[in-house]
This record gives C-alpha cells, sequence and structure tokens, in this order.
C-alpha cells in the first residue's frame, strides 16, 4: 500500500485538477489499491485545501486551519450569542466555511430565542425574585392557594384563521391563505376564576374601556358571583384576590372598591405574565380552543366561551393555580429572568 505522504500529494493533485471528492478517492483508490483511501477522508482534506491551507503535515487533516484562535470565537461567541458567521469571519479574518466547521467543532447549534414580554431591567428582575420568595414563604408557612381568585383581559376575535398545510400533488400550486385583518373585530374578555372553575365573565361593550370606575363596577359583579358560588370564601376565609398592575386595577377608585370587599391583593410583580394563571394557563388554552373558528356576532362568541369554560374540569383549573409555588420558585431560580417554556 502508498505511505500516507504519498496518497495526500495525490488529493492535492486531484484537488488542484479540480475533481470532486468522492472522484479523487475512487481515482486514488483505482491507481493505489482498493483501500488506500476513503471518500470522507478526501471531503475533510479536500475542504482544508478551500480553506487554502495547503500544508500535508497530518494534525491538520481533519478540515482545521491549525493556527485559528478558537478561544477568539469562543469569546465572541459568549459576548453576542446573535452574532452572524459572515461577522465572526470579518472579525477574526478567515472564511465563512472556516467559521461553520469550527462552530460544528465546538457542537454549536443556532436557535432563535423566544419571545418574551418586555425587556427587563435589573429593577423588575430584583422585584420579581423579592416577591416571588416572599409568596413561596407565605405558602409555606400557611397554604393560601384555595382562597386566590384571579382575574385578567384578552382580546378575543371573531374571526381567528388558522393556516393548515395542504395535501397537494407535487407540481401543484398551493393555494393561499388570506393574512388575518389587522383591524379585524374583536371583543375585551375580562374573566375570574379560582381552583374549582370560572367565578365571573363578562364581554366588554365595543364602545366602552376598561377604567378605573368600570373596573370597581366588574368586581362589584364579581363579589355577588363569590357570594352565590363561594359563601365560605366570602364569610370566613377571605378573598386573595390575584390580577396585574394594569392603571384599572390599580386606580383610586379600584382601591377604594376593594378596601369596601374587604379583599387582600397578592403582591404580582410588573411585567410578569409568566406568574399570572390566566396568562399561562386558561389563555393559552382558550387561544388553542379558539384557533379556526368564526362568529358571526358577540351572541355566538359568548356561547362559544361559555362551551369552552364548562367543557374544562375542575382538575384543569386546580392545576393552574396550583402551579402558581413551582412559578415563583422558577423565577427565584432564574434570578428573575422569564421562565421560557
Amino acid at each position: 500500500m502508498a505511505d500516507e505522504e504519498h496518497i495526500q500529494h495525490c488529493m492535492l493533485y486531484e484537488f488542484q485538477l479540480g475533481r470532486k471528492a468522492s472522484e479523487a478517492a475512487k481515482n486514488i483508490c483505482s491507481a493505489l489499491g482498493q483501500d488506500a483511501v476513503s471518500a470522507r477522508k478526501c471531503q475533510r482534506w479536500f475542504e482544508k485545501f478551500r480553506e487554502g491551507n495547503f500544508s500535508l503535515d497530518d494534525k491538520s487533516g481533519r478540515g482545521r486551519v491549525s493556527n485559528f484562535d478558537q478561544e477568539a470565537l469562543q469569546a465572541l461567541l459568549v459576548q453576542n450569542p446573535q452574532i452572524t458567521q459572515q461577522e465572526l469571519a470579518t472579525t477574526l479574518n478567515c472564511s465563512q466555511k472556516t467559521i461553520s466547521n469550527q462552530l460544528r467543532a465546538l457542537g454549536k447549534v443556532q436557535k432563535f430565542g423566544k419571545w418574551v414580554p418586555h425587556e427587563l431591567t435589573d429593577n423588575n428582575r430584583n422585584q420579581r425574585v423579592t416577591i416571588c420568595s416572599s409568596l413561596l414563604s407565605r405558602q409555606n408557612r400557611l397554604p393560601f392557594l384555595e382562597q386566590i381568585v384571579t382575574g385578567d383581559e384578552k382580546w378575543v376575535l371573531c374571526v381567528n384563521l388558522k393556516r393548515r398545510p395542504q395535501w397537494l400533488d407535487k407540481n401543484e400550486a398551493l393555494q393561499p391563505t388570506p393574512k388575518p385583518d389587522l383591524h379585524a373585530k374583536k371583543v375585551m374578555l375580562c374573566v375570574w376564576w379560582n381552583f374549582k372553575g370560572i367565578l365571573h365573565y363578562e364581554l366588554l361593550p365595543s364602545n366602552q374601556t376598561i377604567t378605573g370606575a368600570v373596573y370597581s363596577a366588574q368586581l362589584e359583579r364579581l363579589a355577588q358571583a363569590l357570594r352565590e358560588k363561594e359563601p365560605a370564601l366570602i364569610n370566613r376565609k377571605g378573598v386573595i384576590l390575584h390580577h396585574d398592575n394594569a392603571r384599572p386595577h390599580t386606580a383610586r377608585i379600584t382601591a377604594e372598591k376593594l378596601r369596601q370587599l374587604e379583599w387582600e391583593v397578592l403582591p404580582q410583580p410588573a411585567y410578569s405574565p409568566d406568574i399570572a394563571p390566566s396568562d399561562y394557563h386558561l389563555f393559552r388554552s382558550l387561544q388553542n380552543f379558539l384557533l379556526g373558528k368564526k362568529f358571526n356576532n358577540e351572541e355566538c362568541l359568548k356561547n362559544a366561551l361559555t362551551e369552552f369554560f364548562a367543557s374544562k374540569s375542575q382538575e384543569f383549573y386546580n392545576r393552574g393555580i396550583k402551579m402558581l409555588p413551582e412559578h415563583w420558585a422558577q423565577v427565584v431560580e432564574n434570578n428573575g429572568n422569564y421562565i421560557v417554556d
């Protein structure tokens, strides 16, 4: 069998003739013996040659540029995980192919980050950790999850388009799917629930917006629903209301109404839908239910919402509330950063 150095010269010769690696391997094996060189080995050497490295030193024969500064590459990735291969190649003065090989050697893969609701500041993160730690401690001392009444608002579209894949012949044209109307008709859903189920919900009239006065009136209707459905919570245990920090929820008139009702308000850090049961649990399931559905009027929409809420078991609502400590703990463990699932 030919020696390794001769085979390397043959591979370089084949490369300079403009042949493909697989063709070169076949030619070399035909001339020097059936097992002289594998196609994969030729591919590695051809990658090196394409990068401008024509050294026949076997130590650099695996597609690496021997003087590549891998530590500088890693430092750039730590500094900016979103940097492009072209930017890396320019900074490190090498080809994009070299960067691609080095990233693969490091086991790096490119992934899109998930959208988060807000760019948190250090103060936001500190507030999230402080509040979640306090709530965890309180829950461990004296469990209170079954006293929570949580509420939130959500826009619901009357036309909920869903793009689906199409079964077509190979050369058959796709049927277009219209984009959602930017000004599609929508209705504001306001809903309150606890570990047993839905307590009260309303669809806000289209000519009305949520203000402190509107929200206070809603709380009075919620209180009436609680007197009917959860008298023990009203009379003995005490309501712990959970809502976000939207302006109507913190308005002076709202604070006065809550004092009249003698309800406690659970602390909720700003910009924190990941620890709001409606956002991470109820509304996700509702959105899946609504996909692909169209409603001709608000009455049809309301009937569909009633159907959805009734279709969910008590265990569904119980799970949404009982997941709160787990979410609080994750926020603490993540140093206040968002829970990304």
